[in-house]
C-alpha cells in the first residue's frame, strides 16, 4: 500500500489527519507540515504502525 494521508472534515469543522500506510515515525514526518498550518493539535494518536520499523532495502555489490 502507497503512504497517503486522509484529511477528514467534519460537519462542525474539525478535522482529523491520518497517515495510512505508514511505518514508524514516518506518519509525524509527513503530516508535520499540516499540523503547523492548520493550527494547535488537541489530540494525538499512535496506531500499531507507529510501533514497527520502516523496511529498508541495502544491497552490497562485491568485487568482480
Amino acid at each position: 500500500m502507497k503512504p497517503t494521508i486522509e484529511i477528514i472534515v467534519s460537519s462542525t469543522g474539525e478535522f482529523t489527519i491520518e497517515g495510512v500506510g505508514f511505518k514508524g515515525a514516518g506518519c509525524e514526518k509527513a503530516t508535520k507540515f499540516l499540523e503547523e498550518a492548520l493550527g494547535q493539535v488537541e489530540h494525538r494518536r499512535k496506531k500499531p504502525e507507529f510501533h514497527q520499523q520502516a523496511v529498508s532495502k541495502q544491497q552490497q555489490q562485491l568485487g568482480q
